[in-house]
């Protein structure tokens, strides 16, 4: 027992490692990078916290010191790990299950074509209807943003934002008021698709913006998060960018 829990808690930190390492560098794919991070912390970190339990019992009262110090390394980074992972998975808070977002909620903004983005081939970019109560419901504060600019200047300032954030812009066409982005998340590189649309409104500019998960059923709030950044960003640009 004096090395078991730290042993344990190593694997269980070196699993956890390669899975965030996999995703990162491109080897694994992003939801498989992360299922593997929090399976080897979670698991590893319970194993080693119970093992070093039970560790910590057969050492009480003196009998094995340099054991009990091994299962109060174990213990720690046991907790270490678990506390990584329930952070990780308590991201989102109340976030609902759900992936998609968009201020129009009448009139979702539409991605371009497969045949302009190759990465949307083979998948359904149409909004889901059940969304729309939950986003309403979830994200009140989420509306179109008006600025007092003529469209084809409301369009250079949305262009100017979404690159002022880091995204990459695959498709554009100002003719339309519209281009499509793309977000790479910092660590595990999760992808997400992003539309922003451009229109006349009382003498100015109406934008529009939706954003899309590509992995998992529930974006832990990323997609919220990613659109307010966009408005408060787009707010900030000059008249003229």
């Amino acid at each position: 027992m004096a090395t078991a829990a730290p042993i344990l808690s190593l694997l269980a930190g070196g699993v956890a490692l390669a899975g965030l390492g996999g995703a990162h560098f491109g080897i694994l794919s992003p939801f498989t990078g992360f299922k593997v991070f929090a399976v080897g912390a979670l698991l590893g970190g319970l194993a080693s916290v119970i093992v070093a339990l039970v560790g910590l019992y057969l050492s009480r009262g003196g009998r094995d010191p340099e054991g009990r110090r091994g299962s109060l390394v174990g213990l720690a980074s046991g907790l270490g790990l678990l506390i990584l992972v329930l952070a990780a998975a308590a991201t989102g808070g109340d976030a609902p299950p759900i992936n998609d977002i968009t201020t129009d909620l009448e009139n979702p903004p539409a991605f371009r074509p497969a045949s302009v983005v190759p990465d949307y081939r083979d998948r359904d970019m149409s909004y889901p209807i059940d969304f729309v109560a939950i986003v309403r419901e979830a994200y009140p504060d989420l509306s179109p943003l008006h600025l007092d600019t003529p469209p084809e200047e409301g369009f250079d300032r949305a262009i100017a934002a979404a690159e002022s954030l880091g995204w990459e812009i695959v498709a554009r066409a100002p003719s339309d008021g519209v281009f499509d982005a793309q977000d790479v998340s910092a660590v595990f590189r999760f992808v997400d698709d992003i539309t922003v649309r451009v229109v006349p409104e009382d003498g100015g500019s109406r934008i529009d913006i939706r954003s899309k998960s590509r992995d998992g059923k529930s974006d832990l709030g990323a997609n919220a998060a990613r659109i307010r950044r966009f408005l408060d960003a787009l707010r900030e640009q000059p008249d003229g960018s």
